[in-house]
């Protein structure tokens, strides 16, 4: 398949620096690509997509490791530095061990040097929007796990282009653009412990085609209107892990796998794949988000396991031959710590290089 053919999918969010601490102290630091939408982007590319971030990344250490990681997936940088530009957001994550060795992780958005508050998501703004508009005609997918009035614009878009638009929105919020969101989105997918609910994603007024509720370690909950009105909430449990080594992630892997199998060809597409195509590219990304949870960071796998690897650990996985197998641990190359803007030159200096 060549690049003109490949499915692209275009996406706005939270696109930060992930800094990973293990629980083992004499394991470096590892400074990844990370935040919902840099995820879902970063597996689409290792899973064959041309994947393009809209974000305002400004040339900082942050940006710098994040525009590196993702390029090394294949991802496309093209709008990656959209005006105003700003600090990138970071992130630090925390792996401990709970007393029974389950894995515990705890998030942290102040820097590891200074102290101080580490750099917040900031939305796209209107004036990036008439040059981005003609690129969408391409798209199968656009993505979006916040939402702004630029954001918005671009997904109804690309909506009239016919792709699907899929919203993860992390945080309920009762606003009028969230509201909006909803309205335009063909997935919603959510998380039972971040959300207790989201109304009206199955209106008469809406677009939506499928809504996710996903639960933890029990599975997952979905509903649709694929075939003759809405259906009733229907179950899927969880793919066990063969390995846990890390949980943070695995809905990234979950929304990515359920894109890769149902929306290759837009709204068309996923409206071809019916109700037992949705089913299984559902499960599909379950057992994405089971494989990952073997790995420490939200995509720790990739830097582990070769891409024909993981066709075949998941189709193990698949056919329950998996468990036992010993997946390796994360094997990238440890990066220097970055810095947050706010600490003297004299430690960024240290610290900065990529």
């Amino acid at each position: 398949m060549t690049s003109a053919t490949l499915p692209k999918v275009f996406g706005t969010g939270l696109i930060a620096l992930d800094m990973v601490i293990g629980p083992d102290p004499e394991t470096p630091i590892n400074c990844w690509a990370g935040g919902t939408c840099g995820n879902v982007l970063s597996i689409l590319a290792w899973l064959g997509w041309d994947a393009y971030p809209i974000t305002r990344m400004n040339g900082d250490a942050a940006s710098e490791r994040v525009r590196a990681d993702m390029a090394q997936w294949g991802v496309h940088l093209d709008w990656t530095t959209c005006a105003p530009t700003t600090h990138t957001p970071i992130i630090v994550q925390k792996i401990r061990r709970g007393r029974e060795g389950q894995p515990e992780h705890r998030f942290s958005w102040s820097c590891l040097n200074c102290g101080k508050w580490l750099p917040p998501f900031k939305a796209i703004t209107v004036n990036v929007v008439e040059r981005i508009k003609p690129a969408l005609a391409v798209a199968s997918v656009f993505f979006l796990d916040r939402v702004s009035r630029a954001t918005l614009t671009l997904a109804t878009e690309a909506s009239a282009r016919g792709a699907v638009v899929v919203f993860e929105p992390s945080a309920k919020v009762p606003n009028k653009l969230m509201a909006e969101a909803i309205a335009i989105a063909h997935i919603v997918k959510y998380a039972d412990d971040r959300i207790t609910g989201i109304s009206n994603v199955m209106a008469n007024d809406s677009a939506a085609l499928l809504e996710v509720r996903t639960l933890g370690e029990r599975g997952l909950e979905y509903r649709h209107r694929l075939g003759r009105g809405t259906s009733n909430w229907l179950y899927l449990n969880a793919v066990s892990a063969p390995l846990l080594a890390d949980t943070c992630g695995a809905g990234d892997w979950c929304t990515a796998g359920l894109i890769a199998k149902a929306a290759v060809d837009g709204r068309k597409g996923l409206r071809q794949a019916s109700a037992r195509g949705v089913r299984a590219a559902l499960r599909y990304g379950q057992a994405l988000a089971a494989w990952n949870c073997g790995f420490e960071g939200a995509r720790g796998g990739m830097y582990s396991v070769s891409r024909e690897a993981f066709d075949d650990q998941i189709t193990r996985l698949f056919n329950g031959r998996l468990k036992g197998i010993d997946l390796p641990p994360v094997m990238g190359v440890s990066t220097p710590v970055v810095t947050c803007p706010a600490c003297p030159p004299a430690s960024q200096d240290k610290t900065e290089a990529v």
